[in-house]
């Protein structure tokens, strides 16, 4: 039964919903007529809302950066000390910062599989309101300075909400726009997502330092600074909801196939390249979560420069460069031997990165230190572009060899190729999401048994050797078939 009197044929002009919840019984983005008369419009305005909801849960999900380096002013006696380099303060910074990374990577592989059962709109709607929690949560439990170190543990975790939105974001937006689309449809996605970091670290340091004026300097006008920091987003969140429920749509051919997961699950290549991912999108997020409290914590004196303060001393263009730099990573693959040559080198530079820093350190020179970060950030980013272009070409090659064992005809091995990298993004980005976590651990825990986190970068830099080394093994050692594969399933990054 349909709420609109639309013809059954594929060559109809209009759409076909379910009388509950908005759900297309009939989309055929493929079908140039189809796409042309009312698709696209359809498509766009669902990724249009798509990007509100995975920015603002970007906006939650890193909301915690900036928190943890102003608690010690609003009188929060755990952080007391954090920019004269108190181990024990920065150690709870990092473990602060760190909790939502863990919680956010271990729900992108649920919120993945969540689209196909519940629809878009329902799931887009839901991912975002649960955003409330962390953010109301926050906005209570700041005003108490004796509330214990556990709590604010727990609203960080509940953070991590804002960090499964990316995958369920993804799924649904992949499911509406037709093959030689989807790529743009997606980088746009992936890209409006990855800036909710930089607009976080850039706003919140503005309204702190506003809270700050209204009630001067004190505890007081740091707990207003951070209320007004959680409560910023409720209003946005509550529009998303609504934009959501009003405005998106539900695909019902959206169902996942058993089989096609499987073989993704069980291929080594998946790990491989999950792998691989902890090393760009891992170190992306970890350094994006980090960098303010390095950054406090290695160069105290700039609390005295006004200007840099109410910047965030300029943390949020770490994550910014880092976002505009990844669909260059794409393009360049493109041009340059499908993505593994630039992973290969991105690898190493981000070596050289690492080195770079730390001769920073030892300057003690802040102008340095902050453009070594940049490039890493820039580095960070085109290699997020780079291993999800090759992804799709692996598997590609990966079914192409099992088709010709088992008689597939074209049609089934490109659709089983698309199917099996859309899975394997899913796992893949929840690895490399982890790989955000391990990296702020490595650098409390160095901070903790070593007083210095130098041993943690300095195994950053050998950690990133081998992975360029893994690099070389897999896909460049030998003519492997990715290098030549057709440009199958470019959808699904």
């Amino acid at each position: 039964m349909t709420s609109t009197a639309a013809p059954e044929t594929p060559e109809t002009n209009t759409f076909q919903y379910q009388k509950r919840g908005r759900w297309l019984d009939h989309w055929e983005p493929d079908n140039e007529e189809f796409w042309e008369n009312g698709g696209k419009r359809t498509a766009w305005k669902n990724l249009t809302f798509s990007v509100l909801s995975e920015h603002l849960g970007f906006n939650v999900w890193v909301i915690w950066t900036i928190v943890v380096t102003n608690m010690g002013n609003a009188g929060f006696a755990f952080m007391q000390g954090l920019g004269d380099k108190n181990p024990q303060a920065v150690s709870n910074a990092l473990l602060l910062t760190s909790a939502p990374v863990l919680i956010g990577a271990a729900l992108r592989v649920p919120y993945t599989f969540a689209i196909p059962k519940f629809g878009g709109r329902a799931f887009t709607a839901f991912s975002a309101g649960m955003l409330l929690i962390p953010t109301l949560g926050l906005a209570f439990f700041i005003n108490r300075p004796d509330t214990p170190m556990a709590v604010f543990l727990i609203l960080a975790a509940l953070a991590g909400f804002g960090g499964g939105n990316f995958s369920s974001s993804m799924a649904n937006i992949s499911f509406f726009f037709p093959e030689g689309k989807k790529g743009t449809a997606l980088g746009i996605n992936a890209a409006g997502g990855n800036l909710g970091v930089a607009v976080t670290q850039l706003a919140l340091p503005l309204l702190i330092a506003l809270g700050t004026t209204i009630l001067a300097k004190d505890p007081a006008g740091y707990r207003l600074g951070l209320t007004l920091a959680a409560l910023f987003w409720v209003p946005f969140i509550a529009l998303a909801v609504f934009s959501a429920l009003r405005y998106m749509d539900s695909i019902t051919a959206a169902k996942p196939d058993g089989q096609s997961y499987k073989l993704a699950m069980t291929n080594k290549q998946t790990w491989v390249m999950a792998f691989l991912y902890i090393g760009t999108f891992g170190s992306f997020i970890g350094f994006s979560f980090a960098f303010p409290t390095l950054i406090k914590a290695n160069f105290p004196e700039l609390k005295d420069v006004g200007l840099l303060v109410a910047l965030g001393n300029l943390a949020f263009l770490g994550a910014l460069v880092g976002s505009f730099t990844r669909p260059f990573g794409g393009w360049l693959s493109d041009r340059i031997g499908g993505g593994a040559k630039i992973t290969l080198w991105v690898f190493v530079s981000m070596a050289v990165g690492i080195a770079c820093i730390m001769a920073s350190l030892e300057l003690h020179s802040f102008p340095l230190y902050l453009l070594s970060f940049l490039a890493l950030f820039v580095l960070t980013g085109i290699g997020n572009g780079s291993t999800y272009r090759m992804i799709p070409m692996i598997f590609s090659a990966e079914t192409k060899k099992r088709a010709e064992e088992l008689g597939m005809s074209v049609e089934e091995m490109t659709a089983s190729a698309k199917r099996q990298a859309g899975a394997a993004i899913g796992v893949i980005g929840a690895v490399g999401a982890f790989g955000g976590f391990l990296l702020q651990q490595a650098l409390r825990l160095a901070n903790t048994n070593f007083g210095s986190m130098a041993p943690a970068f300095w195994g950053y830099a050998a950690a990133f050797l081998v992975m360029a080394g893994v690099t070389w093994w897999y896909y460049l050692r030998t003519s492997f078939a990715v290098q030549q594969a057709p440009s199958l399933a470019y959808a699904s990054v």
